[in-house]
């Protein structure tokens, strides 16, 4: 009742995002096995960037599970997975920095990890009120005006993923300069590095991919009843 010939594309994208998640898991455990030249922990790569950016008050706590690391602006600390935060190698040193060029991100008030965050009360109410409305305008077409409500609180929703992509790209690119200049990496490392941050780079692009696809799905079926 509901198929849309957008819904070949969002499967498409779904299929993307599953391989990503797979890669990125994939390329985490390779490079887990190679040990970082410099014999630096997540933990003390961490320590010693955020240091040398003038960081100090900023904590490095160790955080239960895999692939867990963050940084939280509100109470200002990276957060680094126990593999990470105890590991010497190159995808631990490579996560932990990049949770740390959000850290700096935040220092030099970058202005998209700051749009990011004035975003998040508004995206963390629309994300609980969109599907519900979106699901009530698809099953009663009389209702269509609750589909274009829930079409704008899903579009608040799918421009919070858009702005995280140049954040997580921006904080990938801060940690591998960063890394080189400080010597916690060597030329040859670099590659490895890399592709630890591309991998993890493209979940977030599968999934803003698939949030977009979808809302033109919505934004289509809603015109098209109107036109209707």
């Amino acid at each position: 009742m509901f198929f849309h010939p957008m819904d070949i594309l969002i499967f498409i994208a779904f299929g993307l995002s599953l391989w990503a998640q797979f890669r990125v898991k994939g390329t985490f455990n390779k490079w887990s096995d190679v040990p970082v030249q410099s014999g630096m922990t997540g933990y003390e790569a961490a320590r010693r960037l955020l240091d040398a950016n003038g960081l100090y008050d900023v904590p490095v706590e160790p955080v239960p599970g895999a692939l867990t690391d963050h940084y939280d602006p509100t109470q200002r600390v990276v957060r680094l997975s126990e593999p990470v935060y105890y590991e010497s190698t190159i995808s631990a040193v490579s996560v932990a920095c990049h949770e740390v060029g959000h850290a700096i991100q935040h220092k030099v008030h970058y202005p998209m990890l700051a749009l990011r965050h004035n975003m998040f009360p508004v995206v963390n109410f629309a994300s609980g009120v969109a599907p519900l409305l979106i699901l009530a305008g698809l099953f009663f077409q009389q209702f269509n005006f609750l589909l274009g409500i829930g079409i704008i609180f899903f579009s608040a929703a799918v421009a919070f993923q858009i702005v995280t992509l140049p954040v997580e790209f921006n904080a990938s690119s801060r940690a591998r300069d960063l890394m080189v200049a400080e010597g916690y990496i060597t030329n040859d490392e670099e590659r490895g590095v890399a592709k630890v941050l591309n991998a993890a780079a493209l979940t977030y692009v599968a999934a803003a991919l698939i949030s977009v696809l979808e809302l033109l799905k919505y934004i289509m079926i809603f015109t098209n009843r109107n036109d209707d």
